[in-house]
């Protein structure tokens, strides 16, 4: 008897990817958290999206905090509209925030965010990477392995 086909989950929809702090940054864990957002965010992420690029999450008195994040405002909100640039806080369990906290305070440790999505269902969610960042060589050295990855894959490509 054939499988069904599962099909994807209409809920579940990524919102903004940090790729940019998977060159900056080597990412050495990941950890899924909530977000704890007003109606009119909710409305905007579901619309215009975001900017997670510049932001980073920090331990600040026993909470987990996304600071710099970039919402845009919901047009259709008159009276409600929300502030685009402010602090956001990080739902996660009190062992996973001791846990963040005994991580970051590693020398050079930091907590970036790396992508923005809805879960199946429809909660916001961020998923934070502990993250050392990369020195200038690294970065090349990334740059050259991704490049000769191209090259190697054009190469067999070629070849058939």
């Amino acid at each position: 008897m054939a499988k069904k086909k599962q099909t994807s989950d209409p809920n579940y929809k990524v919102i903004a990817e940090n790729r940019r702090a998977r060159f900056d940054y080597a990412i050495e864990d990941d950890i899924e958290c909530g977000i704890m957002l007003e109606g009119s965010e909710v409305k905007a992420l579901r619309g215009n999206g975001t900017n997670i690029a510049d932001s980073y999450a920090a331990v600040e008195n026993g909470e987990l905090w996304l600071v710099n994040s970039y919402i845009p405002p919901y047009e259709q909100a008159k009276v409600f509209k929300h502030e685009e640039r402010r602090r956001r806080k990080l739902l996660v369990s009190r062992k996973e925030l001791a846990d963040l906290w005994n991580l970051t305070q590693r020398k050079g440790m930091t907590l970036v965010p790396l992508v923005i999505y809805f879960n199946h269902k429809g909660r916001a969610k961020i998923k934070l990477g502990i993250a050392k960042g990369k020195k200038l060589h690294d970065k090349r050295e990334t740059q050259a392995k991704r490049d000769w990855g191209r090259q190697k894959q054009r190469l067999l490509k070629d070849a058939r």
